[in-house]
């Protein structure tokens, strides 16, 4: 059991609990993209990023082969996390807009990003085991976060079916039928267990190259969910 969000941080990255998973992630840290050969690669399964504190959370997939498995800090290093945090500094969530390394001086306020599976998946699809295997670390984060936490934005419908059943585990009431995800989509869950408060459930395309490149997501969207994420969280915000 981790007691503080430093541990949980800590101990997700010593994890190997799925074979594929280490192997891939340490392949590609080994073999480096040409454009970072210079560079020592992470290679090892990504700890959320943000204050023990937070109010609100924001929930991804799974980091990137050449972003978090190679930086260390997710979101951090692709073109995914230029989208997430521009709009997270665009509505006063984040000290800059910019997320490159490690120490480059970028800082979450009142937010906390994280996602359901630690380790950089092949194709970026983690499969049905080990999605499982990796859930028990959102339940641990959201148990830890719960004293403080008011809002959830789920990043991409694969997200939003995994984390309602950690939700329902850490605390929450997910309504039957289960709350559908969608751009947009709004859900207030009542606490089940004490040193919770009501849970605001936020729903956003995913910010993946694709979501972005064809519109389908846009700066203004995803900065319109992320505020309201803010306020229903009591965070002061820039809209």
């Amino acid at each position: 059991m981790c007691r503080t969000i430093a541990e949980l941080d800590t101990t997700i990255a010593d994890c190997r609990a799925c074979p594929r998973l280490v192997l891939w992630r340490e392949q590609v840290a080994h073999d480096k993209r040409a454009a970072f050969r210079d560079e020592t690669y992470w290679g090892r399964p990504v700890p959320g990023y943000g204050p023990e504190d937070a109010k609100l959370l924001v929930v991804g997939l799974a980091p990137a082969a050449h972003g978090g498995n190679r930086t260390g800090r997710m979101f951090t290093g692709d073109r995914s996390g230029d989208v997430l945090y521009a709009a997270m500094y665009e509505v006063g969530l984040a000290t800059q807009p910019t997320a490159t390394r490690v120490g480059d001086g970028l800082r979450l306020l009142g937010a906390r990003v994280t996602a359901p599976v630690h380790c950089a998946p092949p194709d970026n699809k983690p499969t049905p085991d080990e999605r499982d295997r990796c859930r028990h670390w959102l339940v641990t984060e959201l148990g830890l976060l719960a004293p403080t936490l008011r809002s959830v934005v789920s990043l991409g419908g694969w997200g939003w079916q995994v984390l309602l059943p950690a939700l329902a585990e850490s605390g929450w009431a997910v309504p039957k039928p289960r709350p559908k995800f969608g751009h947009g989509a709004h859900f207030e869950l009542a606490p089940t267990a004490f040193g919770r408060a009501p849970l605001h459930l936020f729903g956003s395309y995913h910010v993946s190259q694709r979501n972005t490149f064809t519109g389908l997501l846009t700066p203004a969207m995803l900065e319109d969910v992320l505020a309201e994420a803010a306020r229903a969280a009591g965070l002061p915000g820039r809209r």
